[in-house]
């Protein structure tokens, strides 16, 4: 006689349920020196638009295309992409598109990225894009000339406002976060960022996870 199907559904929830747990528990624990573990996200090449940008590169009316919800509360990556053209002329081709929409155009490149395309990528955390590297962008529907938003992500944590104060931490600090392994490797002057749609995360970009030996994500140790 089989297992009714609802047994089998209500062990897979338990299951996935027990895992995350475990992932949670984890990345919360703080080490008897005061430092503590931290889920370590490559966060490869992305970039993220204004609706009106969005329309000149997609169609007016056209909307963004969840296809997976990012660690950070209420960002997802979207099935749609652009191509990028650096001052040199090269192209970097599926550059994905981050929603929500927001109020500024930024792309988030590597330092490798952008040498390939021949620009001058100043690190920033997101959002301070002034004066920063001119990029075209390449759409289905139209292109767009921005005169300044291309960047080099900088090193970053995420913390929601009762993770801050859980690991004595506020928005500005700078901390170091310790990667394991066979290529590990300390990553300085990572800056802390909280605020309430935060969740705990580091963010590094590929050149960095590159060198770590990391792919996709870890877990690193947040030295103080």
């Amino acid at each position: 006689m089989g297992i009714p199907e609802r047994e089998i559904w209500e062990e897979i929830v338990k299951t996935v349920a027990e895992a995350l747990s475990e992932e949670l528990k984890l990345s919360k624990t703080t080490l008897e020196d005061g430092s503590f573990q931290v889920p370590v996200e490559v966060s490869n090449r992305h970039c993220h638009l204004t609706k009106e940008t969005f329309e000149i590169l997609f169609g007016k009316g056209k909307q963004l295309t969840p296809i997976r919800s990012l660690s950070q509360l209420g960002e997802f990556a979207c099935e749609e992409t652009v191509a990028v053209i650096g001052k040199n002329m090269r192209m970097l081709e599926k550059v994905r598109i981050v929603g929500p929409w927001r109020n500024y155009d930024q792309v988030e490149l590597s330092f490798t990225d952008g040498f390939y395309l021949g620009l001058e990528l100043p690190t920033r955390l997101s959002g301070d894009i002034a004066n920063s590297s001119p990029i075209t962008l390449v759409g289905p529907q139209g292109i767009i000339a921005l005169k300044e938003g291309a960047i080099r992500a900088a090193r970053h944590l995420h913390l929601s406002p009762e993770e801050a104060e859980r690991f004595k931490l506020k928005n500005g600090d700078r901390v170091s976060v310790e990667i394991p392994g066979p290529n590990g490797l300390i990553l300085n002057q990572v800056i802390v960022r909280v605020g309430p749609t935060g969740r705990l995360a580091c963010h590094i970009d590929t050149d960095e996870a590159n060198a770590a030996g990391l792919r996709g994500k870890g877990i690193g140790r947040v030295i103080r």
